[in-house]
């Protein structure tokens, strides 16, 4: 075994075991030696995250101080913590970490050498390393001979914070230091925790810097250079939709957008995995082979097969693996400028269309909104939707106001003519216990025609109440679905629901609404229409 030397004493770790830039080969056998571990019949190493299989975002915090204070976006999401409270954990993970074995890795985010970050990611736990080689961007040769890291990510999941003295909610933590360019996660082994830090650095950082929209979106391309973006929120397609056969994937979680291009900020992917078919999601299924890490997925009884229906430890199964394990991946990660921009969004209420355009001013009133909804879970009596609002399709993750990045939006969208969509993945026909899932195959149709330019020649008419354009007619999609209303058996029930669901988006935007333009302001659905 060789590995890169290397010396941490600028950090404070002076008698640290460091194990820098191990290969996947040897980061799996070491967690299979410490039997934390195992290999399912794909090759891909699987392993349980323990009590945390997904971030906790009440336990995030940023230390505010002269560089966050005037910027951040405080409250429930960006919630300050002070830099005494920083610099005590981490002198105490500094002595944690000891005389311990620590897996480091140099690493970069961004594909677009212009904006590229170097971080370095230090890890007590060889499948953790594994994680940050699969989700960030690979260095070698003279790229780590010159290394200089412009972050650091310490993330110690046996690391316990003391929340009577240390400033924490929890025992568990994540906090974002931009004085100092430190991340901290303690108390999670959800390695989730590791990439979106870096993200929420990067959305402070590009637009303030470079004017550069930091995106949480997957994003296709073709051999002609038209560039997709898709946002969406869990749930809504996102990750399946742009892992599409014809086109090459730029990414499939985060991008940035420059003047010049949309590029990458990750090396790899994060799929969800639940109910995951080769049949459906051919190239996903294909990436899970050996060097991709499993999380919190259990085998078929008997056997070393991955049981992706299995939900027994959680419904965020997750699998991380580089980009190239995509067999029409584009490297590197970067595409020109988009043509379209789909919203992706899971309406249980069955009250949207499966496609209509957007004006700029309704694209970044929805973009604020950030809406999609999920059935309620399977508790005798509860049967509504459950409607979710995350501003920006990632809220947890915005450290400035949703307002800022919503500008940039609204700007990018004029200065390159992009077209926005919002594309309905959810029910039609009623709402939960009525409506039908719309189709994959039916989604896929209405994005192939705006990809291909089949609406471009299309009559549209307005949506009332939201004011979104319907096209009259779509390739290879029945006319009767492109209007929800023509599914509704109770017409009324259908404008009652509409307008609840126009209601539900006003009271959600009071929160913006002093920062928000006449423009925008103008753009929410008009519920007096229907009054």
């Amino acid at each position: 075994m060789t590995f890169e030397p290397i010396n941490l004493s600028y950090l404070g770790l002076q008698k640290a075991n460091i194990l820098r830039n191990l290969p996947a080969d040897e980061l799996v056998q070491r967690t299979l030696n410490s039997g934390e571990g195992k290999l399912s019949n794909s090759g891909a190493l699987m392993v349980d995250t323990g009590e945390f299989t997904g971030r906790s975002p009440k336990d995030r915090y940023i230390v505010n101080d002269h560089v966050t204070k005037q910027f951040v976006d405080w409250g429930k999401i960006n919630q300050p913590i002070a830099a005494t409270h920083f610099d005590r954990l981490y002198n105490k993970m500094v002595t944690y970490m000891e005389k311990k074995e620590l897996y480091v890795r140099d690493v970069g985010a961004c594909a677009d050498l212009d904006f590229r970050l170097n971080v370095r990611v230090v890890n007590e736990l060889p499948w953790q390393n594994l994680f940050v080689r699969n989700m960030f961007i690979e260095c070698s040769g003279d790229c780590l001979l010159k290394f200089v890291p412009d972050w650091h990510v310490i993330a110690l999941p046996n690391f316990k914070a003391d929340p009577a003295i240390d400033g924490t909610r929890n025992e568990n933590f994540s906090i974002l230091n931009f004085e100092k360019r430190i991340i901290l996660i303690g108390g999670t082994a959800y390695t989730g925790e590791i990439k979106k830090g870096i993200f929420s650095a990067l959305n402070l950082l590009l637009p303030k810097k470079e004017g550069v929209l930091p995106m949480h979106c997957s994003a296709n391309t073709d051999s002609s250079g038209n560039t997709a973006i898709f946002f969406g929120l869990s749930g809504t397609g996102k990750t399946t939709l742009s892992a599409d056969p014809q086109r090459q994937l730029i990414g499939d979680d985060e991008h940035g957008w420059d003047q010049g291009s949309v590029f990458n900020f990750e090396g790899g992917c994060y799929a969800k995995t639940i109910n995951l078919s080769e049949e459906h999601e051919p190239l996903i299924f294909g990436a899970i082979k050996h060097g991709a890490l499993v999380e919190n997925m259990k085998y078929k009884p008997g056997t070393n097969e991955l049981d992706f229906s299995n939900d027994s430890i959680t419904q965020n199964i997750r699998v991380s693996y580089p980009l190239d394990h995509i067999e029409n991946a584009k490297l590197p990660s970067k595409g020109s400028q988009p043509k379209n921009i789909f919203f992706l969004t899971y309406d249980a209420f069955g009250v949207l269309p499966p496609i209509s355009k957007l004006s700029i001013e309704q694209a970044m009133y929805q973009f604020i909104s950030g809406f999609t909804s999920k059935v309620a879970g399977t508790e005798e009596g509860i049967d509504e939707p459950q409607v979710t609002f995350s501003a920006c399709y990632g809220a947890p993750f915005m450290p400035l106001h949703p307002m800022e990045y919503a500008r940039l939006l609204g700007d990018k969208l004029r200065m390159n003519d992009t077209n926005v969509w919002l594309v309905n993945t959810g029910l039609s026909g009623g709402g939960h216990g009525v409506g039908k899932r719309i189709s994959l195959r039916h989604t896929r149709a209405c994005i192939d025609a705006v990809l291909s330019g089949g609406l471009a020649e299309v009559a549209f008419r307005e949506m009332p109440i939201f004011g979104f354009g319907i096209p009259t007619t779509c390739p290879n999609v029945p006319n009767e679905i492109l209007n929800p209303r023509n599914l509704w058996s109770n017409k009324e029930s259908y404008d009652e629901r509409l307008s609840y669901l126009a209601e539900l988006f006003q009271k959600n935007f009071d929160q913006f609404e002093s920062k928000a333009s006449t423009a925008i302001l103008a753009a929410q659905p008009q519920t007096e229409q229907y009054a």
